[in-house]
């Protein structure tokens, strides 16, 4: 008889399990107790015939995806919130003054509604609240490190000339380098455009939201609102940014080479 194939993942869990370690425990303390092994092989046949076939259930497998769901979640909310103390205090504010509108509109359609069913839609405004975060974080770190780049200087060494042959051969290669360097620059430029305005778009369809629950609060009305348009526009600017995150390397990269072409020409060693 062939045995179930059993996910080693669900394997690990089973056997973690409470109910599986006191079973085992009663097993070993009876066979001390009588000073019999009878117990204790009783216990290993428990065991295996436990192991064989709880992890191979579906009500089983359901159960640890749930639980890990749940504890990926619990992980993304700490990291979130790590990370929004880490904002300085004009984007905290943002932050807040969001979780606090999406928390109102929740309560008002509560209020004004008359029930205690928070439509899906409307429940999506989590997901909305963290992508804003998220955003937030992508454009102070993409804003903060344009901020550190001195756009004339790499102007000003892609037009330089130098009479000694050595340095004019350094610069033909690096020239190749600062014409990357510029359009990777033009590149994140405009990545913290789209995200500026994908940020702008969550905080006005979150006050539109909340007119609407307020206004004119009936799930009817509620649910005519178009959430999966402002869905569809974070998708688009997350596989953008996603396109764009080389180039952000790219950047970096760039930015080090210019450090070693600087070195190559005062006589420097550049470094690795």
């Amino acid at each position: 008889m062939e045995l179930p194939r059993i996910d080693p993942r669900y394997l690990k869990e089973a056997f973690k399990e409470p109910i599986n370690f006191w079973g085992m425990a009663t097993f070993l303390i009876g066979a001390a107790y009588f000073q019999d092994v009878t117990p204790l092989v009783v216990g290993f046949g428990a065991e295996a015939l436990y192991l064989v076939t709880v992890p191979a259930t579906s009500f089983y497998r359901r159960l640890i995806d749930r639980r890990e769901k749940e504890r990926a979640r619990k992980l993304r909310e700490s990291q979130r919130e790590a990370l929004i103390k880490r904002f300085d205090p004009r984007e905290r504010e943002a932050v807040e003054y969001l979780r606090w509108m999406k928390n109102q509109i929740y309560s008002n359609y509560r209020k004004f509604t008359g029930t205690r069913q928070i439509p899906g839609n409307l429940l999506s405004l989590d997901e909305r609240w963290e992508d804003f975060v998220d955003f937030l974080d992508i454009y102070r770190r993409r804003k903060n490190h344009l901020r550190s780049i001195n756009r004339q200087a790499i102007q000003k060494h892609a037009v330089e000339n130098s009479p000694d042959q050595r340095a004019k051969r350094v610069q033909q290669a690096n020239l190749e380098i600062l014409k990357r360097r510029v359009a990777a620059f033009n590149d994140i430029e405009r990545s913290v455009k789209l995200v500026e305005g994908q940020l702008q778009s969550i905080e006005n369809f979150f006050g539109l939201v909340n007119d609407q629950v307020v206004a004119l609060p009936t799930p009817e009305r509620v649910s005519a609102l178009d959430f999966e348009q402002l869905s569809d526009s974070i998708a688009m600017t997350k596989q953008m940014l996603e396109e764009t995150s080389d180039t952000f390397a790219a950047l970096d990269s760039h930015n080090r080479q210019i450090g070693n072409y600087e070195l190559l020409l005062s006589g420097g060693t550049p470094g690795k």
